[in-house]
C-alpha cells in the first residue's frame, strides 16, 4: 500500500511518528500528529498532552491538530487538508476531524495493533471502532489511508505501556 503513495505522505507520516517519539521523551503518551493544507503545507503539528495527572483527556495530537489547523485556516482553509498520525484516531479524534473539516486522514498504526501494545493500560482504554467506520456515519466522505509503517510506528510504544 505505502508503494502507491506520495513521497510527501509516507515523509509526514514519518513526522507524525517522530512528534510521537517526542511526546514520549517528553513524558507524555507516545503519540504524533500533523495537519498538511490542500497546497501540502505543514498547518499544525502537535504530540499527545493527555498524560494524567496533567494532562487533559481531551488533549490528543489528533485533537490538538485539527483543532488548531481549524482555527488558523478556517471552514474554507481545511478543504483539501489531510491529518497524518501515528495512530489510527480514536473515536474522539474521528469525531474532531469530521466536524473541523479534515477531507483524508492518513495512519501509521492501526487501533488493533495499537491495543496489542497498550494491552488493558488504563491510560488508554482504547475502543474496537475502525475510524473507517466512525466516517462512514457521517453525511460526508473522508478518505482514509492506513495502517502504513506499523512497526516504526510501534517504536514510541514499545516499553511504554507496562
Amino acid at each position: 500500500m505505502s508503494s502507491s503513495l506520495p513521497p510527501e505522505d509516507l515523509a509526514h507520516v514519518r513526522e507524525s511518528i517522530r512528534l510521537a517519539e517526542r511526546s514520549r521523551a517528553e513524558g507524555s503518551h507516545p503519540f504524533g500528529a500533523l495537519v498538511v493544507d490542500a497546497r501540502g503545507k505543514v498547518v499544525a503539528a502537535f504530540g499527545n498532552n493527555s498524560l494524567p495527572p496533567h494532562g487533559d483527556p481531551t488533549q490528543h495530537a489528533e485533537m490538538r491538530a485539527v483543532a488548531a489547523a481549524s482555527r488558523l485556516l478556517g471552514a474554507e482553509g481545511m478543504t483539501g487538508s489531510t491529518l497524518f498520525t501515528s495512530a489510527e484516531p480514536c473515536v474522539m479524534c474521528s469525531g474532531a476531524a469530521y466536524w473541523t473539516g479534515i477531507d483524508r486522514v492518513v495512519y501509521a498504526l492501526s487501533e488493533y495493533r495499537l491495543l496489542e501494545l497498550t494491552g488493558a493500560h488504563p491510560e488508554n482504554p482504547t475502543f474496537s471502532l475502525p475510524c473507517r467506520e466512525v466516517f462512514a456515519r457521517g453525511q460526508r466522505p473522508i478518505e482514509v489511508v492506513g495502517p502504513l509503517l506499523e512497526d516504526e510506528a510501534a517504536a514510541p510504544h514499545e516499553g511504554f505501556w507496562v
